[in-house]
């Protein structure tokens, strides 16, 4: 703060974890190098993202929830019928998030439509088996 005091900040993150008590001993442990003083983890949730769009863009600082409707016809009825699933997009911007989309979804056979995209307050996603540090290359030559 201005008067040199420091105030509790809410910040969201996700975290690729089995449990949740992995989830929160790997929050603690990616952002212990980044937080000084006290920080506790308040609230751990079930995320509904089927998958995770990522982007090399280095503009892409913002996360972004879409919602697509995958369409299928139900040969018994030969109706339409529509199925929702979540993807968490990072991109730079609402344009460049429905650019990643088309291109993870491009390569697929699928019909698709894109129902909504609105940006999340994350701040950022830790997948799992990428921590902070580099972990070191296996190689079987050099097994102990």
């Amino acid at each position: 703060m201005d008067d040199g005091t420091q105030k509790q900040v809410p910040e969201s993150y996700v975290v690729d974890a089995l449990s949740f008590t992995e989830a929160e001993q790997r929050i603690l442990e990616e952002m212990s190098s980044y937080i000084s003083g006290a920080f506790e983890v308040t609230d751990i949730k079930k995320a509904t993202y089927k998958e995770i769009f990522f982007s090399d863009d280095p503009m892409a600082d913002k996360w972004y929830k879409a919602r697509l409707q995958f369409i299928t016809i139900d040969e018994k009825t030969e109706k339409e019928k529509r199925s929702n699933v979540n993807y968490l997009v990072h991109a730079g911007s609402f344009m460049g998030a429905v650019k990643n989309i088309d291109e993870a979804m491009g390569g697929t056979m699928i019909d698709y439509v894109i129902a909504s995209v609105v940006e999340t307050k994350l701040m950022d996603v830790f997948e799992y088996g990428k921590k902070g540090k580099e972990q070191p290359a296996e190689n079987p030559e050099y097994e102990e």
